[in-house]
């Protein structure tokens, strides 16, 4: 299989409901991608402005500034405190890695590639592109033999499924009995709301207390997109074992797969700022307060949803039929059904509209009718 034999962009079946919320006499209220909203911060664009003098080609490995802030990030903010620049890569966003990871791993025809059963639709095109055989499968014990990469999601997009530490190591496990590569994309980490993670940092695959200080065949991944407001810088980095990140160097120089030289020098910046990740997350919690409780008032269940960029939101009945009730709300979502079968009641509802345009949504869900 190719990419000319991937089925038609699902997102094409939303453009009824978006131009049925359109019609809304207080216009669109769009909650349905999470393309992020607010100013990228002033400290990241000066550092962007002042790297334009980029007349070489950047290296594919990435500047040793920007591999030393990356290792450095991690020992502050995701609790792995002994990576070395070795251990890590920049990525030409997120999306591209996972799209192509069963490709620059080898894998193909024979090979499994495992991702969850409510994900990111991309897991799966990676498999299919690179001709193995993709299986949504959530329980460890249950991967099956013959799996070679494995795909995990915390918190996940979209339902904000989180993994605990326990959880994360029987994963750690399962893949190691397999001879499995174990991917976490854990681009949403900064965003913790309940339970544990109001109160503690959402832990990554190559934490210690995971791992048992033995990275192989272990990658995390990670996007500045939504933290950072950097969706169209593309600022995105894969850390772990040592052996599969250079394997994957070797790959991407042949491919000339490299972050712009102006990019890497913001994404410094960026990683180096805490504060401007801590504004961010307070204006999603800001509208999360807002339109959470709406949506039960207008007959929602919310289902996990405990971190995360999105509220995974059902009426208990077909998600295409909860699309069109709230496209006459001029609400416009993301259906379920494009996240995997077990999705089929499900909608998706991001917090990257601004603050006004979630309030007007939550009024009017509040005012809704069952």
């Amino acid at each position: 299989m190719g990419v000319r034999d991937l089925a038609e962009y699902p997102w094409d079946a939303v453009v009824p409901f978006r131009e049925r919320a359109a019609e809304h006499p207080q216009g669109i209220v769009d909650l349905s991608i999470g393309s992020p909203v607010d100013p990228t911060p002033d400290v990241i664009r000066q550092a962007l402005a002042e790297a334009t003098d980029a007349h070489a080609y950047p290296q594919n490995i990435g500047t040793p500034a920007l591999r030393e802030a990356i290792v450095e990030w991690y020992a502050r903010r995701r609790g792995v405190p002994d990576l070395t620049v070795d251990n890590v890569l920049p990525t030409v966003g997120s999306k591209e890695l996972v799209a192509l990871l069963p490709t620059l791993l080898g894998l193909g025809e024979g090979d499994i590639v495992v991702f969850p059963r409510v994900a990111y639709p991309t897991y799966e095109v990676g498999a299919r592109v690179a001709g193995a055989t993709p299986v949504a499968e959530d329980d460890p014990a249950a991967w099956p033999e013959g799996t070679k990469l494995i795909w995990i999601n915390t918190p996940g997009n979209p339902d904000g499924r989180t993994w605990t530490v326990e959880e994360l190591a029987a994963a750690v496990s399962r893949a190691r009995e397999l001879g499995a590569v174990l991917a976490s994309d854990e681009c949403y980490a900064e965003l913790g709301w309940d339970g544990p993670w109001a109160s503690e940092p959402v832990p990554s695959i190559l934490d210690p207390r995971v791992t048992g200080a033995a990275r192989s065949n272990l990658l995390s991944v990670y996007s500045l997109s939504k933290q950072s407001n950097l969706a169209g810088y593309r600022a995105a980095f894969v850390a772990g074992c040592a052996r599969v990140i250079a394997d994957l160097l070797m790959a991407r120089k042949h491919l000339g797969l490299m972050m712009p030289a102006p990019v890497q020098q913001a994404m410094v910046v960026a990683l180096g700022d805490d504060e401007h990740v801590a504004t961010q997350k307070e204006l999603y919690r800001a509208r999360r307060d807002l339109l959470k409780p709406a949506l039960r008032t207008a007959g929602f269940r919310i289902d996990g949803s405990e971190a995360g960029l999105y509220l995974w939101a059902t009426e208990g009945r077909d998600a295409w039929e909860s699309m069109g009730r709230l496209a006459d709300l001029g609400i416009l979502a993301g259906p379920g059904p494009f996240y995997g079968p077990d999705a089929a009641q499900h909608v998706r509802l991001a917090l990257t509209a601004p603050l006004e345009r979630i309030a007007e949504g939550a009024r009017r869900l509040n005012a809704a009718v069952l």
